[in-house]
């Protein structure tokens, strides 16, 4: 027998609480498949689902199979179910011939809890085109049946954990299940649950069911022969190709056990598994966390994330004081703790402040991890060990981009004072052409965006100065950077014509750009003989013609005439002194 394809049994749901589990089915097969004189198959079938006094109904699957491709559309009570997830198996039989077989699950919660305890009728399951190739080619593997899994509540039931697992597996010859998202803490009363489809009470070679090694087994599940057309709620044994077994395991499980281990084995007998439930009685918290929302700056490294913990799906009290811990791309930022118990299903929101590392990039995973402390260890013993963190990824927005921009320069107007203009800066120093641009006297205006500067045409400033700049793009994020306004001491202007007469105009040989500028010039008037008549300097007043050199001349003041000047700026980027004539009239 070559084995096509089958679907691995795995977990499909957990829950937490006062719990327990019933199968309600029947099947649709009129007798055993190997003992019909001829195939035949229904199209519906019936099932009792009672409910004891102070029980509920909280959830409810439907699980369908038969031979063939399969029919995914049937009706519960008259109402149309279709699958909301399928399975199949396929192989090869023993006589060559190509078989397959299919299963169905709808969630049916809703229409169930409306209907309550009583009668249900699965319709509509139709397999009649496929029998007499599964009765004769498929080797008497004729059949069709339906399951309804329901999960009651009860304030009485002690808080138990059930799970769910299914897919589509099969023997012959040997199959091995891992059950695993298990929380061993208590056995008393652990349970396990089958459905299986086609299994044929009288083929029982090799047959054994084993949990974790040992062989399972119950009044109407012998050793030899698990599944044989049984139902352990109802006691029926005319369950024909398909059971819904029962077992009791605390004494084949070992308390702090995540996993169990399902084997089982047949020779001949083709047993397909359909789903698998466990009742584990199991009181303890479960702490999951959530981010609810990030707030974060373009300008700041300050994040504000808001959380919500939750003490869901438990069986106990989650306690205060759990820690949790933050992380940013893997670095952790922040630790804190949770500030209130948590009774089951409660929760809470919070929020938390930190600080992101300099190295941290814009586009980063913000990871929160509850029950977990400073050594990264679980602090508490809960139902789920593995559903602690939730990531986020968070995206800071960029801040704008600016070019580089020199110094602006100005002459020196007097001790270091000038006028600038570093209007065109506007547009030079933005690489979005959107951005807006807005200079500042000192960096706090800039960050904080006040008393900007409005004229940037002619900008008085005692040089060196600073001005900083704000860069900000339509979404309120901006960038800060700076340029520097210096003076220097441009080439002085002279003025060669000077008339003494006290008038108020021309009378002083002025240079302007001279004084306050070029502290340490020198100045020297000289006849057209190259007598040296006058000298003067900083701390000197300007030349008005007279004489404060001694010369062969005898008077304090000169005639007109034509003189000349020598200006040495002593001034490292003017090395070579001004020179001309002046024309003095007194």
């Amino acid at each position: 027998m070559n084995f096509i394809s089958a679907q691995d049994i795995t977990l499909y749901t957990q829950l937490n609480g006062r719990y327990d589990f019933v199968f309600v089915g029947n099947t649709l097969n009129p007798a055993e498949n190997s003992f019909m004189s001829a195939p035949s198959v229904l199209t519906s079938s019936s099932a009792e689902l009672p409910l004891s006094t102070g029980t509920t109904i909280y959830r409810a699957y439907l699980y369908w199979a038969g031979c063939g491709p399969g029919d995914f559309n049937v009706n519960l009570n008259g109402n149309p179910v279709t699958a909301d997830r399928t399975f199949n198996y396929q192989r090869i039989n023993s006589d060559g011939y190509f078989t397959q077989y299919f299963s169905a699950f709808k969630d049916v919660t809703i229409l169930v809890q409306s209907i309550g305890a009583g009668t249900y009728t699965v319709s509509d399951l139709d397999v009649t085109n496929e029998i007499a190739y599964y009765y004769n080619e498929g080797g008497s593997t004729n059949f069709a049946g339906w399951s309804l899994l329901i999960i009651n509540e009860n304030a009485t039931l002690p808080l138990n954990q059930i799970n769910i697992y299914d897919g589509m597996e099969a023997v012959p010859d040997e199959i091995n299940i891992s059950l695993d998202n298990l929380n061993v803490v208590d056995k008393i009363g652990a349970k396990i649950g089958f459905i299986a489809w086609e299994g044929d009470s009288h083929i029982r070679q090799g047959e054994k069911l084993k949990l974790n090694g040992s062989t399972l087994t119950n009044p109407l599940n012998p050793p030899d022969n698990a599944f044989n057309g049984t139902n352990t709620f109802t006691n029926s044994s005319e369950l024909y190709n398909m059971d819904l077994d029962v077992y009791d395991i605390q004494n084949f499980i070992a308390i702090g056990s995540d996993t169990i281990n399902i084997s089982l084995t047949s020779s001949k007998d083709l047993v397909m598994i359909n789903a698998v439930v466990t009742k584990l009685n199991n009181q303890l918290p479960d702490a999951t966390i959530s981010i609810e929302s990030v707030d974060v700056n373009c300008n700041s490294d300050q994040v504000t994330a808001y959380y919500t913990v939750y003490n869901l799906n438990s069986t106990d009290v989650l306690p205060n004081n759990v820690p949790i811990n933050i992380y940013a791309n893997d670095i952790l930022v922040a630790s804190t703790f949770t500030t209130q118990a948590l009774e089951i299903d409660q929760q809470y929101s919070s929020q938390i402040t930190f600080t992101l590392p300099a190295d941290i990039p814009l586009d980063f995973e913000l990871t929160f991890i509850i029950d977990q402390n400073a050594a990264g260890e679980s602090t508490v013993l809960e139902l789920i060990e593995d559903n602690n963190s939730f990531i986020q990824l968070v995206n800071i927005p960029p801040v704008p981009l600016f070019n580089v921009v020199p110094k602006v320069f100005s002459c020196n107007k007097s001790f270091g004072n000038g006028i600038f203009d570093f209007s065109i800066y506007h547009e030079l120093i933005k690489v979005d052409a959107n951005d807006f641009v807005a200079f500042f006297t000192n960096e706090l205006d800039a960050i904080t965006n006040a008393n900007p500067i409005l004229n940037t045409n002619d900008f008085a400033a005692a040089t060196p100065f600073q001005i900083f700049v704000r860069i900000t793009d339509a979404n309120g994020c901006y960038s800060i950077t700076s340029f520097m306004l210096e003076t220097r001491n441009c080439p002085p202007t002279i003025y060669n014509y000077v008339s003494a007469n006290g008038d108020g105009l021309n009378d002083t040989f002025f240079v302007e750009g001279l004084r306050n500028i070029f502290l340490n010039f020198e100045i020297e008037i000289y006849n057209r003989w190259g007598v040296l008549l006058w000298k003067g300097n900083q701390n000197t007043e300007d030349w008005d013609g007279s004489v404060n050199q001694k010369s062969t001349i005898m008077s304090n003041k000169v005639v007109d005439g034509t003189y000349f000047y020598i200006l040495n700026l002593n001034d490292e980027n003017y090395p070579k002194p001004f020179s001309g004539f002046i024309y003095y009239i007194n």
